[in-house]
């Protein structure tokens, strides 16, 4: 089984996004479950709305899940587990305030050493600790032994007990940290593969470390992806508003090209172009760089584009606001002009606007509306032309650059011999 395990704390990262795709993909290839779990138990940063956020940007990528879990709905089994670790002395009750704590670090800081706990609560006797009335957190006991796991992506990794720590299990508060939920969920889940950001490689040896304690013996295998640079070179953060979904839905890119980009990013492919069900019968996880790869939004303009000249016209005409199939080929022919759905937006909403018949070419524009009114139907554009001329009088520029105008509302653009099939059904909307 495999999961994708994103917290309702802020918009969904196209760093989560592509998690999500490849867990997807890799479950469809094993034939395994992909199932959702909300990590919700920082609830704090927490954000209302974010959990079902999340959920329809799965669903508008045709993300299906078998399974949603909530993480918080596993608390008692969390607790009960930290319990049994301190029963049995693999972990400790830690009174240390967070003051004291502060000034290990400060004190680790001005030597110039990595922070390390002190191990001062670890040697209380039984009875130092039964007579403490203070707040305590749980600690697991840092590993005797190195722990060492095969990454995919990586290859072999190694860590150190000092590299682990003897870190906190469960808050004073009773709740878990985030590595002890994630291990105990992916146990309960009976999860086979982790793939997920290598900002989470530190995290893996403690997750074993638990499960080690805890008796699990089932291997779990591990894939850490590199992370999305920005255009800077530097990782790519919130405050890039490129790393937002939601951003980029606002821009006007379709799933399936975000879908086509975030796998095509560091990865080697069989072609440029393609659609997520494609990609499920070639996908090499271990293909995919170790390097870190730069986010290019032109790129991404580029697949937009290739992306909606595939689409199917009916389906992208919806994305403009129309059922009929005719619109969205004539946004198609907008494509050279634009490579998003709100680039191209305007130019359709253009072409049905009220237009001004003012300045230079008002006059025409007025003449020429009038005999569109009163023109019978024609569906060739040359024919519609010599009508138009012939009763109008107007040639050359002073014909071409009015019935443009009246017809697109713009001054450039496709020529109307392309646009015109397209056009023809809308005439009297479009010269109202």
């Amino acid at each position: 089984m495999l999961r994708f395990a994103p917290s309702p704390t802020g918009d969904m990262h196209i760093g989560n996004l592509r998690v999500a795709i490849f867990n997807y993909i890799v479950a469809k290839q094993r034939g395994e479950r992909f199932v959702v779990r909300i990590e919700d138990t920082d609830k704090e940063r927490n954000i209302e709305g974010k959990d079902r956020e999340i959920l329809e940007i799965l669903q508008l990528f045709g993300l299906a899940y078998d399974d949603l879990y909530y993480q918080s709905r596993n608390l008692t089994i969390h607790q009960h587990m930290a319990i049994k670790l301190l029963e049995e002395r693999k972990a400790f009750a830690c009174f240390c305030s967070e003051e004291e704590l502060e000034a290990e670090r400060e004190a680790a800081k001005t030597q110039k050493r990595a922070y390390r706990y002190s191990g001062r609560c670890e040697r209380l006797s039984d009875a130092e600790v039964l007579a403490n009335e203070k707040p305590f957190t749980i600690r697991i006991k840092k590993p005797e032994e190195r722990i060492a796991f095969c990454d995919l992506i990586k290859g072999e990794l190694r860590f150190e007990p000092d590299d682990i720590d003897s870190f906190v299990i469960l808050r004073a508060d009773k709740s878990p940290t985030y590595n002890f939920a994630c291990a105990l969920d992916d146990m309960i889940h009976d999860i086979s593969l982790v793939i997920r950001g290598e900002d989470h490689v530190s995290n893996t040896p403690k997750q074993i470390h638990i499960r080690n304690l805890l008796g699990y013996d089932k291997t779990i295998e591990y894939a850490h992806l590199p992370i999305i640079l920005n255009e800077a070179g530097k990782k790519m953060s919130k405050r890039d508003a490129a790393s937002s979904v939601r951003w980029l839905f606002e821009e006007g890119f379709l799933p399936e090209a975000i879908a086509n980009y975030l796998i095509l990013l560091g990865n080697k492919t069989p072609t440029e172009i393609f659609t997520l069900e494609e990609a499920i019968g070639w996908f090499d996880l271990q293909k995919v760089s170790r390097a870190a790869a730069k986010f290019d939004l032109d790129k991404l303009r580029f697949l937009n584009r290739e992306h909606m000249k595939r689409m199917d016209p009916k389906e992208l005409s919806r994305a403009f606001g129309f059922a009929d199939a005719a619109i969205g080929e004539l946004a198609k022919r907008y494509l050279e002009e634009g490579s998003t759905i709100r680039e191209i937006k305007p130019k359709i909403e253009a072409i049905f606007a009220a237009k001004p018949y003012d300045g230079e070419w008002g006059d025409a524009m007025r003449q020429l509306r009038d005999v569109v009114k009163e023109a019978p139907h024609f569906e060739d554009f040359d024919a519609f032309k010599s009508y138009l001329m012939k009763r109008s009088g107007l040639k050359g520029k002073h014909f071409f650059k009015p019935l443009r105008l009246l017809l697109t509302g713009a001054e450039h653009g496709p020529d109307l011999s392309e646009l015109y099939p397209y056009l023809k059904s809308y005439l009297m909307e479009i010269v109202k």
